[in-house]
């Protein structure tokens, strides 16, 4: 089941989002439908800093790869609740994180990069 959770934001504005309901102490209710509306305690940008050491980490190990790659991409979910703030949301028992790295060099460099002589 989900709910709507009210983030203030820094600015002193709101987001209204859809989470998963997962009710705790760290929320007040109001509004709406009894249950369905609840408001958050820590606002919108404090929630999603809880994840930025992780995606930091990522992106710092990808661009420190020794043969660094043209493009980087990496994709993963993002799970808010009221209670808990943001966290990277499971994408299966073995992965959060779906990375994918290009290379566009020119066909001379891929030729020589491909001879070792």
């Amino acid at each position: 089941m989900t709910r709507l959770v009210e983030f203030p934001t820094d600015s002193g504005g709101t987001v209204l989002l859809e989470v998963s309901d997962n009710t705790g102490g760290l929320v007040t209710r109001g509004g709406g439908q009894a249950g369905m509306f609840a408001r958050a305690q820590q606002t919108f940008e404090r929630a999603l800093s809880n994840i930025r050491p992780a995606v930091q980490g990522v992106v710092e190990e990808l661009l420190g790869l020794p043969n660094k790659p043209d493009e980087v991409s990496v994709k993963f979910g993002l799970d808010l609740h009221a209670e808990a703030g943001a966290f990277i949301a499971a994408a299966s028992t073995s992965s959060n994180f779906t990375v994918t790295l290009t290379w566009r060099r020119p066909k001379e460099a891929q030729e020589d990069a491909d001879d070792p002589d």
